[in-house]
């Protein structure tokens, strides 16, 4: 059935600073709509140590940015790559982006499903 194989999603972690010039790429390609969650990546750096209020503690936390996006196949390519270009900034930590096959999707409020709920 093509309606199961033409959405995707695509879930993008990104550092907090790129945000806005994500968010102004995706909205240029005509795409509306993606769920922002504020996240916490481990592994991405080197642990250090900081002091607040005289208590030394060990940070070995990266605040990031987790993007949602349910966009039609077509544009996969495209929206991969912009996430990339922008995000992208030659230090460890940039982020990941994973694209999977959605079974369906529903707009809740009308009923549409598969591309028509995007």
């Amino acid at each position: 059935m093509e309606t199961e194989k033409a959405v995707k999603l695509i879930t993008a972690t990104i550092r907090p600073w790129r945000l806005d010039d994500v968010r102004e790429a995706v909205a240029a390609m005509g795409l509306q709509g993606m769920t922002i969650t504020e996240t916490e990546e481990y592994g991405v750096r080197e642990p250090h140590t900081e002091v607040y209020r005289g208590a030394e503690y060990r940070v070995e936390w990266a605040g990031r940015i987790r993007l949602e996006l349910a966009v039609d196949d077509v544009v996969v390519d495209q929206v991969v790559e912009a996430i990339c270009n922008i995000a992208r900034t030659g230090r460890r930590g940039d982020g990941r982006i994973t694209v999977a096959p959605l079974a369906e999707a529903l707009r809740i409020r009308t009923g549409e499903m598969g591309r028509d709920a995007l």
